[in-house]
């Protein structure tokens, strides 16, 4: 078992992790990276809808990676995998594990509680926090 004192820098990297790995969700919808838009090596078109969700993922995730507007860019980001989920997943199927929507769904609810928690430690919140006192 990790012990408490641990807890602020297990959450700082939970949230810096899940920030990185959906900034690259964004990139890969954006600029065509890490395989591309629905692996066509090619970006998403920027009006679609997959467009929109890019830059969304692209600001939210780095904003969530930095520790900055914390809790209104995971909120927002959890919006968007919630939307993500019902309009792209749902409808091939009841169950997550069966319409390939469980990294919709662990992204909600990461950012949900990100939404709930706040940066933590090693965020510009927390040292603009600081700073001001």
């Amino acid at each position: 078992m990790i012990p408490e004192r641990y807890a602020p820098t297990t959450y700082a990297l939970f949230r810096i992790v899940f920030g990185f790995l959906f900034m690259c969700q964004g990139l890969q919808k954006l600029v065509g990276w890490f395989g591309g838009f629905g692996g066509s090596g090619q970006p998403a078109p920027i009006a679609s809808i997959f467009g929109m969700a890019g830059i969304i993922e692209v600001l939210c995730g780095l904003v969530i990676m930095l520790g900055l507007a914390t809790k209104l860019a995971a909120f927002l980001a959890s919006g968007e995998m919630a939307v993500a989920y019902f309009y792209a997943h749902q409808p091939q199927g009841m169950w997550p594990i069966e319409n390939q929507g469980e990294r919709a769904v662990l992204f909600c609810f990461a950012f949900l509680y990100i939404a709930s928690r706040g940066a933590g430690i090693w965020s510009i919140d927390s040292f603009r926090r600081k700073k001001g006192t």
